[in-house]
């Protein structure tokens, strides 16, 4: 079975670590939160590389949304407001002017019911439940949440099932930041990205979407062939990095949508998810005032994340896919996180 324990702490918050092929991931049930993945790198070594705290406590004040699952809605509605079936409906605003990633009560901040647990020779799986209850957020519906962690061949599995007894938003994602490096390098710069996707959301002022669908070639934000993270990531002076959500095509079936590689370590990261869309967003608000389970402190552009989800202020934009879930309707969602080793980097 995956090695389930119990936080010393006053909160006892579970916590469970799956092991399989050297590859170790630890998860809280606070948030389904992943508290650390362990890969090896091109040498054998293993480092955490992705951004987490040393005490499991230090979560209770965590701005940075590290390694939680994030919802009911992902990323931002304008202005919290949105109106469904005739009724409008206000969520607190916590990155004003607008609400974002579920508030500052959202499922990261729940504690999580640790319902199913599995290993095998070549899989280990942890599944957690939530019930939102009506208006938990200012949400409608009741939301029965099921999320479940799989590593199976060097692949851990995300996979979200959502149903509702009445219409409510729903969009959900994990908010893991990657340093692949194990935060050896102080930022993400030479980290070499490629992103499968030709167009992005364009924004208007405070990050909000303006409806548009704009292509990447020629700007920035253009990562359709492998690159280092920080080439143009000082033309983004607004945003202080790259905050932004690219357009997956063939949404609904599961494809590979990012690639992420570190030269020093030789590891490798790739994303695959069926989901419409996947924010890049390089940590451009992150002070050096934190202290990682690495032993660091966490400066701006210290890691990024890859948010694979619906696009923001879907609700409220008739145009981009849709986000509603209804009753008598199950959401279901996978993410793939694929590590892996190149060996001939330098």
């Amino acid at each position: 079975m995956p090695t389930l324990t119990k936080s010393l702490l006053a909160t006892a918050i579970p916590t469970v670590t799956l092991q399989q092929a050297g590859i170790t991931v630890t998860i809280a049930a606070r948030g389904c939160t992943l508290l650390s993945i362990r890969c090896p790198d091109k040498f054998g070594s293993s480092q955490n590389i992705i951004a987490g705290l040393p005490d499991p406590a230090a979560y209770e004040a965590d701005d940075y949304y590290l390694g939680c699952v994030v919802g009911r809605y992902a990323n931002r509605i304008g202005e919290g407001r949105f109106v469904l079936e005739g009724k409008t409906y206000q969520l607190p605003i916590n990155n004003a002017p607008h609400h974002l990633h579920g508030g500052e009560e959202g499922l990261h901040t729940k504690i999580w019911a640790v319902k199913e647990q599995v290993e095998t020779a070549d899989r280990s799986l942890v599944v957690f439940e939530y019930l939102s209850p009506d208006g938990e957020g200012g949400y409608p519906g009741n939301l029965q949440l099921r999320v479940s962690y799989e590593l199976s061949n060097n692949r851990l599995r995300i996979t979200y099932e959502a149903s509702t007894d009445k219409a409510t938003p729903l969009n959900l994602t994990n908010h893991s930041y990657f340093n692949l490096s194990g935060f050896a390098e102080p930022t993400i710069h030479r980290h070499l990205l490629r992103i499968h996707a030709n167009r992005y959301t364009e924004k208007g002022p405070s990050n909000l979407p303006t409806g548009k669908l704009l292509p990447v070639q020629g700007t920035p934000l253009d990562f359709s062939s492998l690159h280092p993270v920080g080439d143009h990531i000082d033309a983004l002076v607004e945003d202080r990095g790259y905050d932004h959500n690219y357009v997956l095509e063939n949404a609904g079936e599961l494809q590979l949508a990012a690639e992420l590689l570190e030269p020093g370590s030789g590891r490798t990261l790739k994303v695959y998810t069926d989901r419409p869309g996947i924010q890049l967003y390089t940590a451009n608000w992150w002070d050096g005032t934190v202290t990682g389970e690495q032993g660091v402190l966490y400066g701006k552009h210290a890691a990024l994340a890859l948010e694979t989800q619906a696009w923001p202020d879907s609700v409220n934009q008739p145009a981009f896919p849709g986000t509603i879930l209804r009753p008598g309707e199950t959401f279901r969602s996978v993410t793939d996180f694929e590590f892996g080793v190149c060996p001939d980097t330098h």
